[in-house]
């Protein structure tokens, strides 16, 4: 039996997720599913950059409601049947796109057509009933009030079918991700499974021990109302250093240079205007309050890392939009992760800001594994994680 938990993936983009899962080596992805084939070709590619086997049932590039035709539905489950084989346990992980959640996106809720897409994973989740899944989404899914109401409709359905859940709204700054990014994030386990780990359960479908908190270095509470630099006058190629009694490894300057940015293979890919470099000049560095023209502040975090809908952000002291190698710094991926050169600048930002920060997805991961065997599983703190943590 293979002591590896099986994943199967959903609307899986660049795999910073899945990425994130495996890396904590308890988890083997199976199956991919992404409908953008330009996004599934980055994400077969890095992997094989990162040294990482193809997945067992491979890459569907394919909207996710072809799995709920008979056809291909019972196609999946003959996959998942055959992952039972050798593993004990078998998950869903996904975040669905979230434009139709998000207030400053499209804001349609659950009839938009992205919106659509939430409740089709929730529906196959039900159908194929995984032993545990992963739900990622915005947080106005969570928040605002007419979304709210679809939200509680979700975890209902899946309570019905047998689904032990929990819930929280995360910061991916918390796992040492350098983005101030929250996202609701909703788990939940079989019944049946849960008895056989040795769960005692009681009534209630809402699970009280899973600890959200387990493998955070940080309180966003804390980290975000820290004395940060505001705004200061931009410079070409200026040199400063990082204020003191602040945690440098939380800043866009330190990803920049811990990721190499400027000899990555995609540190040349980023979007030149037409017109409007003379704007890109007169932005304060750090003046990211705008709805557009954010010019990061290389000692501070970024703010979310949204690169569609007309979005632009600014290198903090070069006259130029970030590249492609420093927008995957800031989702805290690994400096060997790369996206092929073949890949249009549009497809390489949106994969980009779609994605789960890559130490968020380890950290959720990790909080998995620590409730499924009750683990420790203890990583080295800085002292600055150790100062400004719970």
């Amino acid at each position: 039996m293979n002591d590896k938990i099986g994943i199967f993936s959903f609307f899986a983009g660049a795999g910073f997720l899945d990425l994130g899962f495996e890396n904590t080596k308890r988890f083997e992805t199976l199956f991919v599913n992404e409908y953008h084939k330009s996004f599934a070709n980055i994400y077969a590619s890095a992997r094989i950059k990162l040294g990482i086997s193809p997945p067992q049932f491979g890459y569907q590039v394919a909207d996710i409601t072809e799995n709920l035709t008979n056809l291909n539905s019972l196609w999946l489950l003959e996959n998942i049947k055959e992952a039972r084989k050798n593993r004990n346990l078998i998950g869903f992980i996904g975040g669905p796109p979230c434009p139709d959640f998000s207030v400053a996106g499209k804001n349609k809720g659950q009839n938009g057509e992205n919106g659509k897409l939430t409740g089709t994973y929730i529906e196959l989740i039900c159908r194929a009933k995984p032993d545990f899944f992963l739900f990622e989404n915005v947080k106005g899914l969570y928040r605002t009030v007419k979304h709210r109401v679809f939200f509680e409709s979700i975890k209902t359905k899946l309570i019905a079918e047998g689904y032990y859940i929990t819930e929280k709204l995360i910061n991916a700054i918390e796992f040492g991700a350098p983005q101030d990014r929250e996202r609701i994030i909703l788990i939940g386990f079989q019944r049946n499974v849960l008895g056989d780990l040795g769960f005692k359960l009681n009534g209630s479908p809402i699970i009280k021990n899973f600890n959200w908190d387990k493998n955070t270095l940080y309180k966003a509470e804390k980290i975000l109302n820290l004395k940060w630099p505001r705004l200061e006058k931009f410079i070409k190629d200026s040199v400063t250093l990082c204020p003191t009694n602040l945690p440098i490894e939380l800043t866009v300057e330190h990803w920049f240079k811990k990721n190499n940015v400027e000899y990555h293979l995609n540190s040349k890919h980023f979007f030149t205007p037409r017109a409007g470099l003379e704007k890109f000049k007169i932005i304060d560095e750090g003046d990211d309050l705008k709805k557009s023209y954010k010019r990061l502040h290389r000692w501070r975090y970024s703010p979310t890392a949204a690169y569609g809908n007309n979005e632009v952000h600014l290198h903090p002291y070069k006259e130029r939009r970030i590249s492609a190698a420093e927008a995957l710094s800031l989702q805290s991926l690994p400096k060997e992760f790369e996206i092929p050169e073949n890949i249009t600048l549009t497809d390489m930002f949106k994969t980009i800001g779609n994605g789960v920060p890559y130490l968020a997805a380890k950290g959720l991961a990790n909080n998995i594994i620590d409730f499924i065997y009750n683990n420790e599983i203890k990583e080295l703190k800085t002292s600055y994680a150790e100062a400004y943590s719970k």
